[in-house]
């Protein structure tokens, strides 16, 4: 048997779905992945095979930084960082604005390439990165029943009324000006019937029969995997779903750190703070988390990104401060979390029991932080607003959760361990 998984250049991307594809590995199955160069090293660490494809202009590794990229994605990426300064709305309009070559990069080539390697491996199964849209192109037009996994808060994929690029929900801590907001939802519209345009374009050469759909960015395969938690999805958007299976969490395994093991030997209650790969850049905002980690005196993992350890001042000996920290291993251990609302960092989290603060800067991660506050598993702060005195306040309630949240968050993570998300994805695609 033949897994064939295909991902966008990306750490935060591959990581989870190699970890999905552990389920066949283990079971003795081939499975071979379609990504760019950045990534191959996480691919030969899972000990998969890896082709060639590249799906859009940038790529991560693991941490990203502007200077690093081809100079019109860095460029990107430097007006994507000012933007989180200005706030939530000037953010969501400009990633809205930068959406066309981010997510359709020369789509009919891709599309070809995707189906090229389709033909040459014949796989059993395909596992596809939900937002590799030229990918996906390409296993339509072949025909290629596939495993199409979100990854993010559902709304990724816009049901109902919904428009991609406007949250459906916002946490309490944000308030968006009406009109501003109206404004948001007029340019997304906008972007999505140029996307939509662009899909049905691409689609029509790759296959001259193709019928035009009305939204793209609402196009799913057969099957939808969503990564993430069940509790999180509300009564009323689960009955708009696509056939579909909660996954819960991809949490992998990581290889064993000495150093770590070392310092998690010291049995001390610790926080896990960590704003991924895009969002480590914005050091201002780590700077107050380390000052409310100080006011409340607890002691602290810290992973820096791309932001200098030393921009965060003078940090206790006890702490554990790098650029990059197993994530999930300290996840394991940890008393709470502070975090982007990211969603490997947010699925990772409950997957483990782990209570978060949440300041989210883009994307999904505020609607997928609004859920966290609705079910009550963590607070939800402004990380442009917010004090160091803020942030603390929150540590301090979320390192006293009410009994029933956290009895209801350690329900979750039992019956993640009970049964993964890998074993999900392989029953849902072998059935």
């Amino acid at each position: 048997m033949t897994l064939l998984v295909v991902s966008p250049d990306y750490a935060s991307h591959l990581l989870p779905l190699a970890t999905l594809a552990t389920a066949w590995r283990d079971r003795g199955e081939r499975v071979v992945v379609a990504t760019g160069p950045a990534t191959a090293g996480i691919v030969d660490a899972f000990g998969f095979e890896r082709r060639d494809l590249r799906l859009g202009r940038g790529s991560n590794p693991g941490v990203i930084a502007a200077g690093e990229q081809p100079p019109d994605e860095g460029a990107s990426l430097r007006g994507f960082f000012r933007a989180t300064a200005e706030g939530a709305l000037a953010t969501l309009r400009y990633q809205a604005e930068e959406r066309l070559t981010d997510l359709m990069w020369d789509p009919v080539g891709r599309a070809a390439e995707t189906a090229r390697i389709v033909q040459d491996l014949a796989p059993d199964q395909v596992l596809v990165d939900h937002l590799a849209f030229s990918a996906r192109l390409g296993l339509q037009s072949e025909g290629t029943a596939h495993g199409e996994v979100v990854l993010g808060h559902p709304s990724a994929l816009p049901v109902g009324r919904e428009v991609y690029g406007v949250p459906p929900a916002w946490p309490s801590a944000f308030d968006p000006d009406p009109s501003a907001l109206e404004a948001l939802e007029r340019l997304c519209r906008t972007v999505s019937e140029r996307f939509t345009a662009e899909w049905n374009r691409a689609a029509g050469v790759l296959d001259p029969g193709h019928r035009p759909v009305e939204d793209a960015f609402a196009e799913h395969g057969p099957l939808v995997l969503y990564n993430y938690p069940s509790e999180l999805v509300d009564d009323e958007r689960r009955r708009l779903l696509p056939p579909h299976r909660f996954l819960g969490s991809a949490r992998r395994a990581e290889a064993e750190d000495a150093e770590v093991e070392a310092w998690l030997a010291q049995r001390r209650p610790f926080v896990y703070v960590s704003f991924g790969s895009f969002l480590s850049v914005r050091g201002d905002v780590l700077a107050r988390v380390v000052g409310a980690l100080r006011e409340i005196g607890a002691t602290a993992a810290v992973a820096t990104g791309s932001t200098d350890a030393a921009e965060l001042g003078d940090l206790p000996r006890d702490w554990l401060v790098r650029g990059y920290l197993p994530q999930v291993r300290l996840l394991g251990a940890a008393a709470a979390a502070v975090t982007h609302g990211g969603n490997n960092s947010v699925t990772e989290a409950i997957g483990s029991g782990v209570p978060l603060v949440v300041l989210p800067f883009s994307t999904d991660q505020f609607a997928g932080a609004a859920a966290i506050e609705a079910v009550g598993f963590g607070v939800v702060l402004d990380p442009n607003a917010a004090s160091a005195q803020d942030i603390a306040d929150a540590l301090r309630r979320v390192l006293d959760l009410p009994v029933d949240a956290r009895g209801r968050l350690d329900a979750v993570a039992a019956d993640q361990a009970a049964r993964p998300g890998p074993e999900v994805a392989f029953d849902a695609l072998t059935a």
